[in-house]
């Protein structure tokens, strides 16, 4: 019941659209690990939002609806990228290029923003499991052992979905080919772009609600 009301929130389709569209250049290697990092991060924030979200928040004052707003703002900024990519690491020598692939190493780091946050465990989600965890303190439906342990297990089989997702990008790549990849890079910006308008409206909306104004 719990990976069913987690996993349409993380929606780990949209973080595979993600990470076809943000892993131009990147070895299969440097994809496999940005993957394993990324589902490691998903089940970390999960977790932290959990049982801690509400003490979290209180301390540095931030609310839902801040949240929502400023984690609106980052998957737009993401969405523009996409939409206008910078080109100049075309340009590069080829001697640069051999260089960064004998590195080993990608030129960005994927992991945790934008693919852990806030395109799987983004604003809604932790949202979802700030309010379910305040739910279960004040009901405690079940036996103490089981609701420590059972978020837990929750959270471990949404990353490991995500990771399963995550490692069928390459596959989804090399069929789509570069052309296609670039498509399909420039289509998801403009579609991140629309979801973060959308999570500063639904953040403005909270705020409107929690502070109505006084005639």
């Amino acid at each position: 019941m719990g990976l069913a009301m987690v996993l349409p929130l993380a929606n780990p389709v949209t973080t595979v659209a993600v990470m076809l569209a943000l892993s131009k250049g990147m070895s299969e290697q440097e994809r496999k690990r940005q993957s394993r990092l990324c589902a490691f991060y998903v089940f970390l924030i999960m977790t932290v939002a959990y049982y801690t979200g509400q003490q979290v928040m209180g301390i540095f004052g931030i609310s839902l609806s801040g949240l929502r707003i400023a984690g609106g703002m980052i998957v737009a900024f993401i969405g523009f990228r996409m939409l206008f990519p910078d080109d100049r690491h075309d340009d590069a020598p080829d001697v640069e290029q051999r260089v960064d692939q004998r590195s080993g190493k990608a030129k960005r780091d994927i992991a945790f923003i934008p693919l852990a946050m806030p395109s799987t465990a983004g604003p809604g989600t932790i949202a979802l499991l700030i309010s379910t965890a305040a739910m279960m303190k004040d009901e405690q439906p079940y036996t103490p052992w089981v609701m420590q342990l059972a978020p837990v297990l929750v959270f471990f089989l949404s990353a490991l979905v995500v990771l399963i997702c995550l490692r069928s990008a390459s596959t989804i790549m090399r069929w789509l080919g570069q052309s296609g990849v670039e498509a399909f890079s420039r289509l998801m910006g403009f579609l991140l772009v629309c979801m973060g308008v959308q999570f500063v409206i639904n953040g403005v909306l909270d705020i409107i609600q929690d502070y109505p104004l006084v005639n």
